[in-house]
């Protein structure tokens, strides 16, 4: 308790830069954006941010969106799964990203 030692960090002083769901998240976060300015979407999810929960899980927030919104994504997904995107991965419709990436970590 007080007395353990703590190898010379404190817990008050992690920083989200020290976990790679951070990066993880941001990078998929990025990703996402992405794909959502060049499907003229940008304006359509406000809330979209990165985000790390107190175990350090990075997570991507889409927020709420209207329900013409919602209805396009759902249209963009159902026009990508009948083109058969993710067959090649085994039905898992996991796109290819740059997640494992830590670019800009020092």
């Amino acid at each position: 308790m007080r007395d353990e030692p703590t190898s010379g960090r404190d817990a008050a002083t992690w920083s989200p830069l020290d976990s790679d769901g951070w990066y993880a998240a941001r990078n998929a976060t990025t990703a996402l954006r992405d794909a959502l300015v060049r499907a003229g979407l940008e304006k359509d999810f406000p809330y979209l941010r990165t985000d790390l929960n107190a175990f350090g899980h990075g997570l991507v927030e889409l927020g709420r969106v209207s329900p013409d919104t919602a209805e396009r994504l759902a249209e963009l997904l159902r026009l990508a799964l009948t083109s058969g995107f993710g067959a090649d991965r085994g039905g898992l419709g996991h796109a290819p990203t740059t997640a494992n990436e830590h670019q800009g970590r020092t």
